[in-house]
């Protein structure tokens, strides 16, 4: 906190929590029921910005209990295109396995379109998505390398001091574990 006190005025600390019916990520569940996750982030005016973000998660029996994510990058605009560089670490602290896994991420957008591009580090699967936003509804469509296809359809709305949301997620399935679906809704506040 002393650290925080000192930062320039330039630069910007703000925290998130949320709850939600189920973690859905890329169109699987992680945590096979409800999830609370949070995070802090730190934003400068120049476009850089790093994070950290937690959630509970439930992968059947591996015994993982919690995923952290870390992450910076660098956001600017070129020609009226939104650039987005970034780093994502995927860590499970207590997993049996070797589940932690790294991401380089490349970010476009224009008005109320996206791409977004995930490169896989040392072996880790590719993700590729693209997305369209029209006031609260949110609609994109990602293809994860070796794992499956994902469609999610959003609203988002607000219930008194809150930022909520109700999702459809499919999940078509390459190999990985099977196909997936789930109507989700989510609750969440910054500060």
């Amino acid at each position: 906190l002393m650290c925080l006190a000192s930062l320039p005025s330039y630069a910007a600390v703000s925290a998130n929590v949320s709850f939600a019916t189920d973690y859905i990520w890329r169109g699987m569940t992680q945590s096979d029921g409800p999830a609370i996750s949070g995070g802090f982030d730190y934003e400068t005016d120049g476009g850089f910005y790093a994070g950290i973000w937690g959630s509970n998660v439930n992968f059947n029996d591996t015994g993982v209990g919690s995923e952290l994510d870390y992450y910076f990058g660098y956001g600017f605009e070129v020609g009226g295109i939104g650039v987005d560089l970034g780093y994502v670490a995927f860590d499970y602290p207590k997993n049996k396995e070797n589940l932690d896994f790294e991401e380089v991420v490349i970010g476009l957008s224009m008005g109320d379109f996206g791409y977004t591009y995930a490169l896989g580090q040392d072996g880790a699967a590719d993700y590729s998505e693209i997305s369209y936003g029209i006031g609260p509804v949110g609609i994109s469509y990602g293809v994860y390398d070796d794992m499956g296809d994902n469609l999610l359809i959003s609203y988002g709305f607000t219930c008194g001091a809150y930022d909520c949301g109700i999702a459809y997620s499919d999940f078509s399935d390459d190999g990985y574990g099977g196909d997936e679906d789930a109507l989700v809704f989510s609750m969440s506040a910054s500060f």
